[in-house]
């Protein structure tokens, strides 16, 4: 959550910290070559997302309290830094995927991490994610309601778990024994197009009447 990466001082204590109150200290606490190799990656891929953005590294205030801080094109020849705090949350939460994804941990789950990302960018994380879990062997899961991640077409149908929420329970049943799936996918339809709708509230067009009552 970029509101906690910008303000750490509300997860004091905590370590290994799900909604990253404490990601700034795990930089910190990487081995100096380990945490210059992955920066330098997500430098790569941010470059991308925001070219003006030309440079991160690793920080310490005069209080010795670690930052993540990042050099901008800007008007002045020596550009402009920023930390973590000026930083978009897009900016943080790819920062944080990044970061994450390139340890090596055991599983790792993933929970919509299209938020706050531009759906240009949304679309390629699963190619971007695929290629870092190569070189780490990390099992990866991502849980998403995003029709713009599920237009990669890299994607394999037996990769697709949907999860139908249910009175016993949510029921968690494999996209590829769907028929209706199977065949709408051979008829040229993209994966999106034939997910999204199957997991669709049944009474989602009911929710613009709620201004009338």
């Amino acid at each position: 959550m970029p509101q906690l990466v910008r303000e750490p001082d509300r997860s004091v204590g905590r370590l290994n910290d799900p909604f990253g109150g404490d990601f700034l200290e795990q930089v910190a606490k990487t081995q100096d070559r380990t945490r210059n190799a992955r920066l330098r990656r997500v430098q790569e891929a941010l470059r991308v997302a925001v070219p003006q953005l030309k440079e991160i590294e690793m920080w310490r205030d005069a209080r010795g309290t670690p930052h993540i801080r990042g050099r901008y094109q800007h008007w002045r020849p020596q550009g402009a830094w920023q930390t973590e705090e000026q930083f978009s949350d897009g900016t943080l939460r790819l920062m944080g995927l990044l970061w994450v994804v390139m340890e090596r941990d055991g599983p790792l789950l993933l929970e919509e991490p299209e938020l706050s990302l531009h759906p240009e960018i949304v679309r390629f994380l699963p190619q971007m994610i695929a290629r870092l879990q190569r070189r780490t062997g990390r099992q990866i899961i991502l849980s998403t309601h995003s029709s713009d991640l599920l237009r990669d077409e890299g994607i394999a149908l037996d990769e697709v778990l949907l999860l139908y929420p249910g009175k016993e329970g949510t029921e968690v049943k494999p996209a590829s024994f769907d028929r209706e799936i199977r065949d709408l996918l051979e008829g040229g339809l993209s994966l999106s197009d034939v997910v999204m709708p199957k997991t669709r509230p049944e009474n989602a067009p009911q929710l613009p009447l709620f201004a009338d009552s």
